[in-house]
């Protein structure tokens, strides 16, 4: 079976851990990314520390990547799945503290709403922590009015 060849689309890629070493995780993880198939590492944003949001546990290490990728929506989803596993990521309730998150924010123009898969991140504007690493490398994706919505959340760029 040949694999389907697509277009290269621009995706951004949203990382967050809490739990272990958070901030050498994080980095493996962006390494991880960036060695995906029919994928490139474009830039990535400066390493943050994040109180949890509607959550409990350590300070979150957070970062946002931009790809470009030949691998459709879902596809994308399950390389990502595959590295959350191989960093050890139980899913024991929405919101659980977390060795690895990795969520798709956008994919190019494309608008995704299946069971397993909402782009553009449905909560993603009403997050600092993913909103201010986003402004930093993709400065266009993020308007000032959705920056200072989130200005009251504390974020510390490392």
């Amino acid at each position: 079976m040949s694999e389907v060849v697509r277009a290269p689309v621009t995706a951004y890629i949203a990382l967050g851990a809490n739990l272990g070493d958070a901030r050498a995780t994080v980095l493996q993880a962006i390494e991880g990314i960036a060695a995906l198939r029919l994928t490139t590492l474009v830039r990535r944003s400066s390493l943050y520390r994040t109180a949890p949001v509607q959550s409990t546990g350590p300070d979150y290490i957070n970062a946002v990547v931009e790809v470009t990728t030949g691998l459709g929506p879902q596809e994308l989803l399950l390389e990502l799945q595959q590295l959350e596993q191989a960093a050890g990521r139980e899913r024991p309730h929405r919101n659980a503290p977390r060795t690895l998150d990795l969520d798709i924010l956008r994919y190019g123009d494309a608008c995704v709403d299946s069971p397993t898969l909402v782009i553009p991140h449905p909560r993603m504007m009403a997050r600092a922590f993913v909103l201010v690493p986003l402004a930093e490398i993709a400065p266009h994706a993020v308007t000032l009015a959705q920056l200072q919505a989130v200005e009251s959340q504390s974020i510390e760029r490392l």
